[in-house]
């Protein structure tokens, strides 16, 4: 999800490393911290294949700025990402709120349905925290207060989502 949020900030506009490095942790920092010691390697090797390109500029104060931007293989390859995210990105709540940020990029209206569509699939499969005989566990089923929360959380984000996507879906479709 690193290389995804990397390339789909530099998408809208080249940036130094650092401010690079702010708007991912504003993204998702929270819930998963960006080091720099997993930043600047995936820059590196982003680089290195030729998706990204580097250039220094006077810093605003006395140290030089590492300037960042796409190159057209790296917007093929963030296309191709949005395009067909891996499962995980689909399954995964914060791997799917990155892939959402930057999913206004895919210039078809009918492959950005098509990924909200499979996230939709997903969420409408029964599933639990918890299984009891091989079947989900609900919150009324449960006298775990604690567990009971999670529960009752889970299904009213899951049917606020599921809503959402009935009507992004919809109006995407209006548009293709």
């Amino acid at each position: 999800m690193l290389e995804l949020s990397i390339l789909g900030f530099l998408f809208e506009e080249p940036l130094h490393g650092y401010e690079l490095k702010e708007r991912i942790k504003a993204l998702s920092g929270h819930v998963r911290p960006v080091s720099d010691g997993a930043l600047y390697p995936a820059i590196t090797r982003l680089v290195a294949a030729g998706k990204l390109d580097q250039h220094t500029e006077p810093g605003s104060s006395a140290a030089p700025r590492r300037i960042l931007s796409l190159t057209d293989k790296g917007r093929e390859e963030l296309l191709e990402r949005l395009r067909h995210p891996k499962q995980a990105e689909i399954t995964d709540h914060v791997r799917f709120n990155t892939l959402l940020a930057f999913l206004r990029h895919l210039p078809d209206p009918r492959e950005q349905a098509a990924v909200l569509r499979r996230r939709q699939e997903f969420l409408d499969t029964p599933a639990s925290f918890f299984y009891r005989d091989g079947k989900p566990v609900r919150a009324e089923e449960t006298d775990d207060l604690f567990r009971q929360g999670m529960l009752r959380v889970a299904r009213a984000t899951g049917e606020a989502e599921r809503k959402w996507l009935t009507e992004a879906i919809a109006q995407l479709d209006q548009r293709s």
